[in-house]
């Protein structure tokens, strides 16, 4: 089994509490100007079901044409949430598609002076891939209006996976695939479908691709195509910064092809990276049918055990996080243990 060894800690939050303030931004669309009924069910998820008290910051409301046209004031947002000692989380109010031109606004200094719960998903991927490279703990999770205001119609399993994670510092957490699974949601302009999801289909579980001797390292990805608008830019890591890394990737619902997965992945090829990771983990893909999860799985070996020569590594499809619910919370900077042989995935220490 491969260790992490002495290796530096990243940062971590503190554990949420109930009544808890929780920061509530739009750095990348403007969708709660644009659906607020959606918007207002997962405000009052936050509130009525998890305890939480959510603050919306000056961007949260704002029109897309506004947030699209000055980036600063997104960034400002994050900074002011992160220094902001009241705010005991930050959480997006939902994705996007130009997050990255935020990212020279940040603050660095802030940030990692100030460690906190910071979780979404999407587009959300450059703020948390960027801000976990700084070395703060970061959450690949729900938004507010995908996956948040949704969160009752998947199950009180899942909404005591959601209090679990932010209430209780485990030491351990395992992962366990759900049974169903849905894709997408109605249309957020109709009240009688608010909050809920598309009918649910029978989930066939995680595709171990391949298992590999058991690993433990740190999680870091996010949306693959998100992460395509990084890469070159200086708030992409350095190459040793994968050395103890396990891959994670996410396709949206735009549904890439597998041909361009396999294009994206040969490019972390050619960086190394692929030779450097202890593992590779794939989120259950949208809207992909029988046959192109099949097309998908075949890219993602001829590229990774094929072309780079990583038969030794484990790599997990079909894993339940990103554009399908429920989706598990996934901490980056937190250590995990991928073991096949077991079929076992877990966080072997405290996220706070």
């Amino acid at each position: 089994m491969s260790s992490l060894g002495e290796r530096p800690l990243f940062r971590k939050p503190r554990r949420l509490h109930p009544d808890d303030r929780v920061a509530i931004i739009s750095p990348s669309w403007g969708g709660p100007a644009c659906y607020p009924d959606i918007y207002e069910c997962g405000l009052r998820v936050l509130r009525e079901t998890l305890g939480l008290i959510p603050v919306e910051f000056p961007t949260a409301r704002m029109s897309p044409k506004q947030l699209q046209t000055n980036p600063e004031l997104r960034g400002a947002d994050v900074n002011a949430a992160f220094a902001d000692p009241s705010i005991a989380g930050i959480i997006a109010s939902i994705g996007g598609d130009d997050s990255v031109r935020i990212l020279p606004y940040l603050s660095p200094t802030l940030i990692t002076q100030n460690p906190k719960l910071l979780m979404g998903y999407s587009d959300f991927t450059t703020l948390l891939s960027y801000i976990n490279s700084l070395g703060n703990v970061t959450v690949h999770g729900p938004s507010v209006m995908a996956g948040i205001a949704q969160a009752p119609a998947c199950g009180d399993a899942y909404l005591e996976h959601l209090r679990s994670f932010f209430f209780n510092a485990l030491s351990t957490t395992s992962y366990r695939p759900e049974l169903r699974y849905s894709e997408g949601y109605p249309s957020w302009g109709v009240e009688a479908t608010l909050g809920t999801t598309s009918p649910p289909k029978e989930n066939s579980g995680w595709d171990w691709a391949q298992g590999g001797t058991a690993r433990t390292a740190y999680v870091w990805g996010g949306c693959i195509e998100v992460l395509e608008f990084m890469k070159g830019t200086d708030f992409w890591p350095e190459r040793s910064f994968f050395d103890d890394k396990f891959l994670f990737f996410e396709t949206s619902e735009e549904k890439p092809s597998p041909r361009a997965v396999e294009r994206w992945l040969r490019n972390y090829g050619s960086q190394t990276i692929l030779n450097r990771v202890q593992g590779v983990i794939f989120g259950r893909p949208q809207k992909y049918n029988a046959a192109e999860r099949e097309e998908l799985k075949v890219a993602i070996l001829k590229v990774i055990v094929e072309e780079y020569g990583r038969a030794d590594i484990p790599i997990i499809l079909n894993f339940d996080a990103g554009h399908t619910d429920p989706q598990s919370l996934l901490p980056f900077g937190i250590s995990m243990e991928i073991d096949a042989e077991r079929d076992q995935i877990q966080l072997v220490e405290s996220v706070f």
